[in-house]
């Protein structure tokens, strides 16, 4: 029998609860956690399996249901006819487990099965080309066979061809003023499509994203000469640094494979996850999950997306560090990255990394936006600092008396202000052009999520 070893329940209900995919099965999940309906519960920490949680829940039929989750990713499993991912019988596991519920126990067969099952497949994902492939929105292969050189030929002649287009467009809004060009309408639609058809989805983003400051004429300028900007070095990619020629490809949206990302050199840390946004970008859900190293400081964002119907990961939890390896993309800031490999389960952060002042983090800003010109976004640990009202609007002011706007689109901070209850504290948050929208609050030794 391998030998086995203890794993300490590290999740609090809120991030056991964060997983669930509505409000009903949270509330369906809590009824269940102390029902009698489990016949038999454990969690195995055998050395030749990840650790799993595993379950027999007695539903209306003869055969009980078999749940089994594996705490370092999570992944989940269950034989319920639900459609909800994670099912309520996973929740009401991982429920039980945070309570102290669940004993250490041998995993029974099927669950064994199903953990060998997936490090098959891992390990198949693994050793598979590293070739260019077509790839999903936001770099994930799609599994499609390896692309040509004369494709990726063709495909930078479209890319080109759009952006030569865009550049004589935005030439026209400035010609024609931009009291003109703050109406939008179907001009721009038809700019953005045009893009997208020459196959520059991210440079057609920036251009829907700035739709959002065409009432302001100063902000517009600003975004339309980014833009600009943006042309200018796709036209000079073979003059400029390697790291920045890598941002303006990323910026334009010139792909590449996963399995590329993955062949390149690993970075290992304690990784914290400070926070999670999602957007919806034209019918895509995007998530933007900001990390930081424990050890390194250094800030990464991992991104994930999901067309309608689909779902996205849940496998970083905010408040949670892991010990993992990850690669990083080439180019953009902060550094986009994937998760090569997991070390060991998630555990609950016990401090909160790369905290500072209001005019350290903007300088680290300044830094990285001299990098790479197109950041929208950029990861933020203010230290110290208390919510306070500025005329109409609200900021986070520090001990020295330096202040940062919150973003009004994120509604009023009342969770903020009594979390704080008018004391100086730890605040994780998203930094853009609109202010800052906080994303997380330390309070009573734990990563509060806001």
């Amino acid at each position: 029998m391998a030998e086995t070893t203890t794993v300490t329940t590290v999740w609090t209900t809120d991030q056991v609860m964060a997983l669930a995919p509505d409000s009903s099965a949270q509330r369906a999940a809590r009824g269940l956690a102390a029902d009698r309906a489990w016949l038999e519960t454990g969690l195995s920490a055998a050395d030749d399996i990840d650790p799993t949680l595993w379950g027999l829940c007695q539903g209306s039929g003869s055969t009980p249901y078999q749940t089994a989750v594996d705490l370092t990713e999570p992944a989940f499993k269950c034989t319920c006819p639900s459609r909800k991912f994670p099912c309520k019988h996973a929740l009401a596991l991982l429920l039980r487990w945070s309570s102290g519920a669940v004993p250490e126990a041998v995993a029974p067969s099927w669950a064994s099965a199903w953990q060998a099952a997936r490090a098959a497949r891992a390990n198949r994902s693994v050793a598979g080309p590293a070739s260019p492939v077509g790839e999903k929105p936001g770099g994930g292969s799609s599994g499609r066979a390896p692309v040509s050189e004369k494709a990726q030929a063709r495909r930078a002649d479209r890319i080109a061809a759009g952006l030569d287009e865009l550049d004589r467009w935005l030439a026209d809004q400035v010609r024609s003023g931009l009291a003109g060009s703050g109406k939008g309408g179907p001009a721009w639609d038809t700019m953005i499509a045009r893009l997208v058809d020459a196959q520059a989805a991210s440079a057609a983003g920036i251009l829907r994203r700035t739709t959002a400051v065409l009432g302001s004429p100063e902000r517009l300028l600003g975004e339309l000469a980014r833009l600009h900007l943006l042309v200018g070095g796709y036209r000079r990619l073979e003059e400029l640094p390697e790291e920045l020629a890598a941002s303006v490809r990323m910026r334009v949206g010139v792909p590449i494979a996963t399995e590329t990302v993955l062949a390149g050199p690993a970075v290992r840390d304690r990784w914290q996850v400070h926070g999670v946004r999602d957007e919806i970008e034209d019918q895509l859900t995007v998530r933007r999950a900001w990390l930081r190293g424990a050890g390194s400081a250094a800030p990464l964002i991992v991104l994930s997306f999901a067309v309608a119907g689909q779902s996205l990961p849940i496998d970083l939890l905010p408040g949670t560090e892991f010990d993992a390896d990850v690669c990083l993309y080439p180019g953009g800031q902060p550094a986009r990255a994937l998760i090569a490999k997991r070390h060991a389960p998630p555990e609950r952060m016990h401090f909160v990394a790369g905290g500072a002042g209001v005019e350290d983090n903007l300088q680290a800003h300044a830094v990285a936006l001299a990098a790479d010109p197109w950041l929208d976004y950029w990861p933020m640990v203010l230290d110290g600092v208390s919510p306070v009202r500025d005329g109409g609007g609200w900021a986070l002011v520090d001990a020295g008396g330096d202040g940062l706007p919150l973003d009004p689109a994120a509604g009023e901070p009342w969770r903020l202000v009594a979390v704080t209850a008018g004391r100086p504290a730890t605040v994780t948050g998203e930094w853009s052009a609109g202010g800052l929208r906080p994303l997380g609050v330390w309070a009573d030794e734990r990563l509060v999520r806001l």
